[in-house]
């Protein structure tokens, strides 16, 4: 498939990044959609002079009877009316423009070049992207749509043990195989939906430490596979956590992945100091509260390494006393200052004119105060991740349904209305799930308001 030469910006942005872009191929992300809709337009073509031809049709089966030969064109004209309707309808989503977003920006997943001009726009205009674990399709509805209500770019995000859940926890997991087959099936799911919610989404996988790495190897795998299939990859980006290590082998790490994640237009999101708290099987419960807190010349050491990767886009978890969970008032401090002087050291050191040259994600968002989102977003902050609290929100959903209805969800057959009412429509999973669904949108939409990710397209 040929693909476009097109220069592309460093994730870490200004004047430095800039004159540092690289040249580097980039395929459009819509070219497998424009052929799928051309295909279905000559299928509705097809079809067309099917049903034209649909009087010949008739002669040829004379011997039917008139029935059987109406019946034949009937049948013709339908299947043409269909294929028509199907190519009207992908040829809209394909069509579908954001008026606020860049240009570069589809519904739909979202890659390469487009995804750094979605997360420099949201530098730009002081909004951050909410980042959401999810482990099945349950929590990637509620992902969307959210998104959909709020009008703004959402990142689905993937980790090992959600990969594994969804693959089933009874599956073989040998080497890792089931967290892989699992993270794959989830990241084509989202890719088989996404455009039906009308709203760009970045697939992303979650802390993935040394010890795990074959599991992200695996995945650059599946995505270098779709690249050479499509021409963008499977999923949007990933992340390497390897703040327990040495700074110098985090970075080192780090720059060898990202040199090949780029090839491919992959983006990186890597850690510097340690994310307090227990998350999916990473407990930090119990580290020094030093390691809480990055130094801004940690954060340059790291950016002149990644910068130099050719086509190379990254974002940076530099840690301010971040923790994951939710924990009384007063019991964490974070200190979102830490990224604004870090952000004023590296322009500094660069001689550039943006005041945010570096792209900041923010983890352990849950529970965290409305202020405190705030002045970070204001030092660069262009995603935010949430786990602990939409998982709260699910489960509240689900238990509020059974409080609700618990009569009716005793026995297959007996509620109030009588002693051989059926409750089928009570305990069938929809329904329950479902709330769950509905909840888990509704605090995905308050975290948007917080992360001023409101109508954004």
């Amino acid at each position: 498939m040929p693909s476009k030469a097109c220069s592309v910006a460093l994730a870490g942005v200004g004047a430095y990044a800039a004159s540092q872009a690289f040249v580097g191929p980039v395929a459009s992300p819509q070219v497998g959609q424009q052929q799928q809709v051309r295909s279905l337009r000559q299928g509705g073509q097809a079809a067309a002079q099917d049903s034209s031809s649909s009087s010949t049709s008739a002669v040829g089966v004379l011997a039917l009877g008139a029935t059987g030969a109406f019946a034949a064109a009937a049948q013709v004209s339908q299947r043409g009316q269909r294929r028509a309707q199907v190519a009207r309808q992908a040829t809209a989503v394909a069509e579908k423009v954001f008026t606020k977003m860049p240009a570069s920006v589809k519904p739909g997943v979202v890659t390469g070049q487009a995804l750094v001009d979605l997360l420099n726009y949201a530098k730009e205009n002081e909004f951050a992207i909410p980042g959401v674990n999810i482990v099945g399709t349950n929590s990637v509805n509620a992902c969307l749509e959210a998104a959909k209500i709020a009008g703004g770019p959402v990142m689905v995000t993937f980790s090992k043990g959600g990969g594994q859940f969804i693959a089933g926890k009874a599956a073989d997991n040998t080497n890792d195989a089931a967290c892989i087959a699992g993270t794959v099936a989830g990241a084509l799911h989202v890719r088989a939906v996404a455009k039906l919610y009308g709203v760009p989404v970045i697939l992303h996988t979650d802390h993935c430490q040394k010890a795990w790495l074959p599991w992200i190897d695996a995945l650059l795998e599946a995505s270098e596979d779709y690249f050479a299939k499509n021409g963008e990859p499977l999923f949007s980006s990933h992340m390497l956590d390897l703040s327990e290590e040495p700074l110098e082998e985090n970075i080192a790490i780090c720059k060898k992945y990202l040199t090949r994640m780029a090839k491919i237009n992959l983006l990186l999101e890597m850690e510097l100091g340690v994310t307090g708290g227990e998350e999916d099987g990473v407990d930090n419960s119990n580290v020094d509260s030093s390691r809480l807190y990055t130094q801004p010349e940690e954060v340059w050491q790291t950016y002149q390494e990644l910068a130099s990767v050719p086509n190379g886009n990254f974002t940076v978890a530099a840690a301010f006393g971040n923790v994951h969970g939710v924990y009384a008032p007063g019991n964490v401090t974070l200190k979102p200052e830490i990224l604004h002087s870090t952000q004023k050291f590296i322009k500094e050191k660069l001689g550039c004119k943006s005041d945010k040259p570096v792209s900041f994600v923010f983890h352990g968002g849950s529970g965290s105060s409305h202020e405190d989102i705030q002045y970070a977003i204001k030092a660069g902050v262009i995603k935010m991740n949430l786990d602990t609290d939409t998982q709260w929100a699910f489960w509240d959903g689900v238990n509020q349904y059974t409080k609700k209805n618990e009569p009716y969800l005793q026995t297959q057959m007996g509620n109030p209305e009588g002693p051989t009412k059926p409750n089928k429509k009570y305990y069938d999973p929809r329904v329950s799930l479902r709330s769950g669904e509905q909840s888990m949108a509704a605090r995905l939409v308050q975290a948007m308001k917080d992360l001023n990710c409101i109508d954004r397209l």
